[in-house]
C-alpha cells in the first residue's frame, strides 16, 4: 500500500445525512468503512433540517436519543397553513404510533457531528474531510474503488463497496454514467433568516396567497424562511431592488413590520433550484447509490433528510453481513433498491401532486388560494390529520436498526 492509496471494505463518497448514517452503522457493525466529505467543516446552512420522528425511532433503537435531543433543537408537533384569511392545521402530529412525537429542527451541521463523534468510537470507521471524490476505479466491469482529491493530491481508494451518497448533483453516479429520469419541479426556492420575537405564532406554518408561496419554520430566536417562486425566474427577481423583495414578505406576515430589513441585500438570500428526479438503477457491480444521489426529492414536507437515512438504514440492514464475510454480490445492491424504491416513487407522486394541485396554481395566480379538499377535510376529520402526520413524521416503510453492534 502506497501513501496514496487506501483499502477499505466500504467507501462512502459524501458525509451528508446518508453518508455519515450509512457509514456510522457499518463501523459500529465491525465493517471497516472510509467516508469522504470534500468540506472541511459540515457548516452550510440552509441544509435539510427537519429530523422528523422516524430519524428520532432510529436514535432510540441506537440508545443515542438521550444524548442526540441534549443538541440545539426546537420541537414542532402541528405543522399549520395560512391559505388567505384561513388557517388550518396540516398535521397534528402528537398522536403518532413513535416515541417522539415532533419535529425537532436542528442544524445539519450539528446532527452531521454527532454522527460523526460517536463513529469515532469504532476503529472501523475513518472520516476524511477535505476530499473530494473525483472519479471511480475499475476492475473490468466492477467498480473497484475511488479516484479522490486531497489537498491538491489525488489517493485511490480501493473498496470492496463504494456507495454514492454525494447528493443531487452527484460526480459518481455521473462517472457510472447511470441513466436519471427527470420528474420535474415547478418552483424554486428563496431561503432567509429573519429574527423571531416573544408573542410570535409558535408553530411552523406557510402562508398562500394569489402569486405567492411562503413559509416559515420555527428555530427558536429566528425563522427560517421560505420564499416559493417559479421555476427558473429568480435571476429576473433578483434584479429587482431588496427593498421590492422586502415588501412581497411583509405583504404575505405584515407582523413582522421592521424586521424585514434584516435582510439588507441579495447577499442575505440563497436560491435553492429544486429538482425532484430519480434513477432508473441505483446500483452497478460494486457501486450502490443511495440519498439525493438515487433520488433528489423537493423540499415539501421537508422528508428528504429522513428519506435518505432511511436508505442508509436499509443499506446497512441488507449489506452488512455479505460485507462481513467478503461475499457481496450484485444481487445484495440490488435488494438495496428493490427495499427503498416503492417508498420513493410513493414519496416524490405525493410530493409531484403537491406540487401540481397546490403550489404551480398559486404560483400561476390563476386560482385563488383555496385549500385543498382533502386538507378541508382534515379539519372535520381529525383521522385525516393522523395520516398526514403519519406520511410527514413516519413515512412509507420505515425501516428500523438490525445491524449488531460489535464492541
Amino acid at each position: 500500500m502506497g501513501d496514496n492509496t487506501i483499502t477499505t471494505q466500504c467507501c462512502i463518497a459524501g458525509g451528508g445525512p446518508a453518508g455519515m448514517m450509512l457509514g456510522f452503522l457499518l463501523a459500529r457493525g465491525g465493517i471497516d468503512v472510509v467516508v469522504l466529505e470534500k468540506h472541511g467543516d459540515f457548516l452550510r446552512d440552509f441544509r435539510g433540517d427537519t429530523i422528523h420522528p422516524s430519524t428520532l425511532e432510529l436514535m432510540r433503537e441506537l440508545g443515542l436519543l438521550d444524548a442526540f435531543l441534549e443538541l440545539p433543537h426546537y420541537k414542532v408537533d402541528h405543522l399549520d397553513a395560512l391559505f388567505g384569511n384561513t388557517k388550518l392545521t396540516l398535521a397534528d402530529l402528537t398522536r403518532l404510533p413513535t416515541h417522539c412525537k415532533f419535529v425537532a429542527f436542528m442544524p445539519q451541521w450539528d446532527f452531521l457531528k454527532f454522527l460523526a463523534s460517536h463513529g469515532e468510537r469504532y476503529r472501523g470507521f475513518h472520516l476524511m474531510m477535505k476530499t473530494e471524490a473525483t472519479d471511480l476505479v475499475y476492475e473490468g466491469d466492477r467498480v473497484a474503488g475511488v479516484r479522490a482529491r486531497r489537498d491538491g493530491a489525488e489517493i485511490e481508494i480501493n473498496a470492496d463497496l463504494v456507495v454514492a451518497a454525494d447528493g443531487r448533483h452527484s460526480t459518481l453516479r455521473q462517472r457510472a454514467g447511470f441513466a436519471v429520469q427527470d420528474i420535474g419541479a415547478p418552483m424554486d426556492v428563496l431561503w432567509m433568516r429573519i429574527s423571531r420575537r416573544e408573542g410570535d405564532p409558535a408553530n411552523a406554518f406557510g402562508h398562500v396567497e394569489i402569486g405567492r408561496f411562503f413559509i416559515m419554520l420555527n428555530r427558536g430566536d429566528y425563522w427560517q424562511c421560505a420564499f416559493v417562486i417559479p421555476k427558473g425566474s429568480a435571476g429576473d427577481l433578483m434584479k429587482k431592488p431588496i427593498a421590492d423583495f422586502r415588501a412581497m414578505v411583509l405583504s404575505l406576515s405584515p407582523w413582522l413590520g421592521a424586521r424585514v430589513d434584516e435582510l439588507k441585500s441579495w447577499d442575505d438570500v440563497k436560491l435553492l433550484t429544486v429538482a425532484v428526479d430519480r434513477l432508473q438503477r441505483w446500483y452497478r457491480p460494486g457501486l450502490l447509490c443511495i440519498g439525493d444521489a438515487a433520488h433528489a426529492m423537493s423540499p415539501v414536507g421537508g422528508v428528504g433528510i429522513n428519506l435518505a437515512i432511511q436508505d442508509a438504514v436499509a443499506a446497512s440492514n441488507i449489506l452488512y453481513e455479505p460485507l462481513r464475510e467478503r461475499a457481496l454480490t450484485v444481487d445484495d445492491l440490488r435488494k438495496v433498491e428493490a427495499r427503498r424504491e416503492f417508498p420513493t416513487r410513493v414519496t416524490q407522486r405525493l410530493q409531484v401532486f403537491i406540487q401540481n394541485r397546490v403550489i404551480r396554481r398559486v404560483l400561476s395566480g390563476t386560482a385563488p388560494p383555496d385549500p385543498p379538499f382533502v386538507l378541508k377535510l382534515a379539519q372535520w376529520f381529525p383521522v385525516l390529520q393522523r395520516q398526514l402526520a403519519r406520511l410527514i413524521g413516519v413515512g412509507v416503510r420505515p425501516e428500523h436498526i438490525h445491524t449488531p453492534e460489535v464492541v
